[in-house]
């Protein structure tokens, strides 16, 4: 009587508190397993690529924009204005070349042809023997540089071509472009990427005036 007793009892503890337990076990095994799929794999997941490369980008333009600066590209690409202590550039034009509403510089072409350069009050143009250049726009506009597909971006710097198109015309003078030619390829694409990232000014600078040979 007493061991039917003791079997009912532990049948009774069984279905009353092991068998639910097992079963919020499996329940909680299950969850857990689906909770990490979600989180490994949703936008905000826990092994994001997305939130990587958000990381990569942020740290690439970083780097374009650390580059831009030590190479000087706001020295010719960038239209300034007169501050207290010399030219400044403006802000809201920034690499976007020599403006296309700005007349052109005159320039003294018979020193230019005798060899002796000479650059604007901003130095956006330049003159000497080859002719007049004006510095190109470098923005992520349409009408500038940044906007170019990467491998032409490529040519431009490295090849020293015109518009990144490896038949046109080599670059003119002031651009040291053959300094560029040991630039590595990651370091173009950060380049490209801060020129990307940057205000996308329209602006179309002239195009060389070459004097005749």
């Amino acid at each position: 009587m007493k061991n039917k007793r003791f079997l009912s009892g532990n049948k009774l503890f069984f279905n009353l508190i092991i068998k639910p337990m097992k079963t919020a076990l499996k329940t909680l095994v299950v969850a857990s397993m689906i909770l990490f799929i979600f989180c490994t794999n949703s936008p905000g997941g826990i092994n994001n690529q997305a939130g990587n490369d958000i990381k990569d980008s942020a740290e690439l333009i970083k780097k374009g924009e650390h580059l831009v600066t030590i190479m000087g590209c706001n020295d010719c690409h960038s239209p300034k204005r007169m501050g207290p202590n010399g030219p400044e550039v403006i802000p809201e034009k920034m690499l976007s070349g020599y403006p296309s509403d700005r007349p052109l510089p005159q320039f003294d072409t018979a020193l230019a042809k005798r060899g002796i350069a000479q650059m604007n009050e901003d130095l956006t143009a330049a003159a000497g023997p080859w002719g007049i250049s004006f510095a190109p726009n470098l923005t992520g506009d349409a009408s500038g540089a940044g906007n170019w597909p990467l491998e032409n971006f490529k040519i431009a710097l490295k090849h020293g071509k015109a518009k990144g198109i490896e038949s046109g015309r080599t670059l003119l003078p002031p651009m040291p472009w053959f300094n560029y030619v040991h630039l590595t390829d990651d370091e173009i694409e950060a380049i490209h990427a801060y020129l990307k990232s940057i205000t996308r000014v329209p602006n179309i600078a002239p195009e060389p005036l070459l004097f005749e040979k």
